[in-house]
């Protein structure tokens, strides 16, 4: 399996093989959808907070006595039939939105995005980008050589990963709307269904950084298990 590898000027510079793991699997609309609504209500702050009766200030003193005034029966204004009185069933902003996922559900959620994407050819690799300064002319000449239909688009057009850091590079590219650089280290399935087409650059340092999100949790699962037995060895010979 491979791909094509562009520099900056949108000229072919190479081939790169790419791991059948990460692009070459199918589509699975059930295990995209699970892992990105889960993600995406993980990520909800609640803000919006209801006081109901028992929070509102007042009301300890029953309004007037039960019989005898005409009036209807009422025993506290914080009551929610009291204007300023306390809300029925409202938000609250202890509710708790987090869902758990699984670390493999969401790294196979993220590889089948990649390889829905490379069958649509709306992954590019650029073997690199670099800017001798901040101009955002330079970051114009790059996308409209790479992404000439796609830096048209108005809203979520383009998802340009990094291997690193790089202010020239993130800052050149800061005035487009339609564009988010990001390191790939960070890249995630919401960022993947939200923007149309996603840029690799160094495709030979990034892939790995991909490729390794499930197998580096597991040899670090598996050594973690050796060294709590062999101290569960040393305390039992001592």
């Amino acid at each position: 399996m491979e791909g094509t590898i562009y520099n900056q000027k949108g000229k072919e510079s190479g081939k790169i093989s790419l791991p059948e793991a990460v692009f070459g699997l199918k589509w699975n609309a059930d295990l995209v959808h699970q892992v990105v609504v889960s993600m995406e209500s993980s990520a909800r702050t609640p803000v919006a907070h209801a006081k109901n009766r028992g929070d509102v200030r007042g009301g300890g003193k029953k309004p007037w006595k039960q019989k005898g005034t005409g009036r209807a029966r009422h025993g506290s204004i914080r009551s929610p039939l009291w204007r300023h009185g306390g809300v029925t069933h409202g938000p609250t902003n202890l509710k708790n939105f987090d869902r758990k996922i699984n670390k493999k559900m969401k790294a196979k959620a993220l590889y089948t995005i990649l390889s829905k994407k490379f069958k649509d050819n709306q992954v590019v690799f650029v073997d690199k980008i670099e800017f001798s300064s901040i101009k955002t002319k330079f970051a114009k000449e790059v996308m409209d050589s790479l992404f000439d239909k796609a830096s048209k688009k108005k809203n979520n057009a383009i998802l340009l990963t990094i291997p690193k850091k790089d202010k020239n590079v993130e800052k050149s590219f800061s005035n487009f709307g339609n564009l988010k650089v990001d390191e790939i280290r960070n890249i995630s399935p919401i960022d993947l269904m939200k923007y149309k087409y996603v840029a690799i650059v160094d495709p030979e340092k990034g892939l790995p950084q991909i490729s390794n999100k499930i197998e580096v949790r597991v040899k670090s699962k598996e050594l973690r298990k050796i060294q709590n037995s062999d101290s569960k060895l040393d305390t039992h010979n001592s």
